[in-house]
């Protein structure tokens, strides 16, 4: 056996340990967690960029159908505020824009069909900051709207927690 052959094997049992004892720590990557209604209005569009996604999340669940008629529902999702926001954080010298925080604020209620909050009106959530460069005006175009996106799925992975913490 070759000295670097030995030394690989060694590695690669050291590895090994390493590893074992993980396999029975009983980690389980986070999946769609299923929720307490079977129909669920929802009153913001598919059209919408939130909407969309948020319907995408809700369909993956795996137990909640998104129906468009609020009759037909077991409960109703109320967005009452999806709004997307941009600040100056700061300047240069000379009075131009250096960063920006941007945010995006969702507020929202759930409803279930006998009109009973079961989610008072919820404020959450998100703000990233960036440079601005007047030099890169196209490239910083883009990567605002990446950072609004990123924002958009983190909400919507809020609000599915949310939605799965309801008890039927």
């Amino acid at each position: 056996m070759t000295p670097s052959r030995s030394r690989r094997s060694l590695l690669q049992a050291l590895g090994a340990l390493a590893v074992a004892p993980l396999a029975g720590c009983g980690f389980q990557l986070r999946g769609p967690r299923p929720l307490a209604f079977s129909t669920l209005h929802v009153n913001v569009g598919a059209q919408n960029e939130f909407g969309a996604a948020l319907r995408r999340r809700i369909r993956t669940s795996g137990t909640t159908e998104v129906v468009d008629d609020p009759s037909q529902a077991e409960a109703k999702l109320e967005i009452l505020r999806n709004q997307p926001e941009r600040e100056i954080l700061t300047l240069t010298g000379a009075g131009k824009v250096r960063e920006y925080e941007l945010r995006h604020v969702l507020t929202f209620r759930l409803v279930d069909r006998a009109g009973t909050e079961r989610i008072r009106p919820t404020t959450i959530s998100a703000k990233r900051e960036y440079t601005y460069d007047d030099s890169q005006v196209l490239a910083k175009e883009q990567e605002e709207a990446l950072l609004y996106r990123d924002m958009r799925g983190d909400l919507v992975d809020q609000l599915m927690r949310r939605l799965a913490a309801v008890k039927p």
